[in-house]
């Protein structure tokens, strides 16, 4: 009973939180502007505005976003737990259409294959009425937000929904959940039916040791358990299976009922304690650790095996630049500076004097060589005041597919040349102010 109660009541939980993701509040194109509803009536053919930093309700074909060329940038950490950014473009001839208006008038067809689980694959092609011709573009994964994934790095898409409900990919990757048992939990089922065994053996044993001590006839019936007319013209078997379940009663103490109860109110209230632990709570995004299901809290941190691939999943996919080699010398960052190794400098006044040809040039690489993207928010393509009135660089929040990337390009900024935007011609460098 108390098994089930816990179970029901964390079943009750996830059904909450589904209620939550599918009444998640959405905007739609309709009827020449944008219309809110929730996720949950999202239907195949709707067109859903998505804002930065929001999930993507459905699986939905990119067709316009605010950047250049309708490219847009989405995380997919809850998908496939990479944390990096991925590029995904639209059609050129929907590009454009970044009005709600222009929209609504869109006038095409998409035709795509059936849902499979598959996260990198999708094959379709878009046919586009225009004038009085025919556009038809091939689309490809490039072209396919999953829902689930994030928007970042832009402030809103719009997208077409192609698979919704249990026929997207992600709903596709749901496994039903199977009853889980702990090493705790299997170890007391097999002393359990070393318990049963031994209560099966007392009971037996006690059943013909009766009969054995009633076979003598001054045993048969003592003066404190006289047997009735009934009792001595019933049938041996009856009498024996009788005395046998009187036994198993009698003995029935031997079976822990009350441990099972007690690991799992254990279970339950431990579930709690690790909502509460302050070691486990995430400042960045607000979120504490949330227990989906309490049958396995005991094998938390017992890992015997761990087996991972060469791009290091099991990290947390954060890159600190450390040192580099600049003409075949070896340098550190202290304070924001490139020093050589064994110089030792404290710059107290914190603005970096002015750098050596060889440090300028490498530095200038890592800003040019990369795929570094700048944040919407604070730059429209080119920054012109990447430079804080103390005289070093501002801080402009970079976004890369890379994470290496983002890690040198930030630590050439440190050291006095940053990167302050690019567009489809050139990219803008800032060095020491200039």
């Amino acid at each position: 009973t108390v098994t089930a109660i816990k179970q029901g009541y964390e079943d009750w939980l996830r059904h909450k939180a589904d209620n939550e993701v599918n009444g998640a509040p959405v905007y739609v194109v309709r009827s020449g502007g944008l219309v809110k509803t929730r996720s949950k009536n999202i239907r195949v053919g709707d067109i859903v505005r998505v804002a930065k930093d929001e999930t993507f309700p459905a699986d939905l074909v990119l067709l316009s976003s605010d950047r250049e060329h309708g490219c847009c940038y989405v995380t997919t950490a809850s998908l496939d737990g990479e944390t990096n950014l991925k590029t995904h473009i639209a059609v050129p001839e929907t590009a454009v259409l970044q009005s709600v208006a222009n929209l609504d008038k869109l006038v095409a067809v998409i035709e795509c294959q059936q849902p499979e689980a598959d996260l990198y694959r999708f094959v379709g092609r878009i046919t586009i009425s225009h004038q009085i011709e025919e556009i038809v573009r091939p689309l490809g994964p490039e072209s396919l937000l999953l829902r689930g994934a994030r928007l970042k790095n832009t402030k809103e898409i719009f997208g077409v929904a192609v698979y919704t409900g249990m026929e997207t990919k992600m709903a596709l990757n749901y496994k039903s959940k199977s009853q889980k048992r702990s090493a705790v939990e299997k170890s007391m089922n097999s002393f359990l039916i070393i318990y049963l065994i031994i209560l099966l053996c007392e009971a037996v044993l006690s059943t013909i040791l009766k009969y054995t001590w009633q076979s003598e006839e001054k045993w048969n019936e003592p003066w404190y358990n006289q047997q009735t007319d009934h009792e001595r013209n019933s049938s041996k078997i009856l009498r024996f299976i009788s005395d046998f379940l009187a036994f198993l009663v009698l003995y029935n103490f031997i079976i822990p009922i009350s441990l099972y109860v007690t690991v799992e109110m254990q279970k339950f209230l431990g579930s709690f304690f690790i909502g509460w632990d302050l070691d486990l709570y995430h400042e960045e995004t607000n979120e504490k650790a949330q227990v989906n299901t309490s049958d396995l809290n005991e094998e938390l941190g017992q890992v015997e095996y761990v087996f991972t691939d060469k791009t290091g999943t099991l990290t947390e996919n954060v890159m600190q630049f450390r040192e580099c080699s600049i003409n075949g010398l070896k340098y550190q960052e202290i304070n924001g500076r490139l020093v050589p190794e064994g110089l030792i400098e404290d710059f107290s006044d914190g603005v970096p004097p002015s750098l050596t040809y060889e440090e300028e040039l490498f530095l200038k690489a890592l800003c040019l060589c990369h795929t570094v993207q700048i944040n919407n928010d604070q730059t429209d393509g080119i920054c012109d005041s990447p430079w804080g009135s103390n005289g070093l660089p501002s801080e402009l929040e970079y976004y890369a597919s890379s994470p290496d990337e983002k890690a040198l390009v930030e630590a050439a900024r440190r050291a006095g040349v940053v990167f302050t935007g690019a567009n489809a011609e050139s990219m803008q460098l800032k060095s020491g102010g200039k």
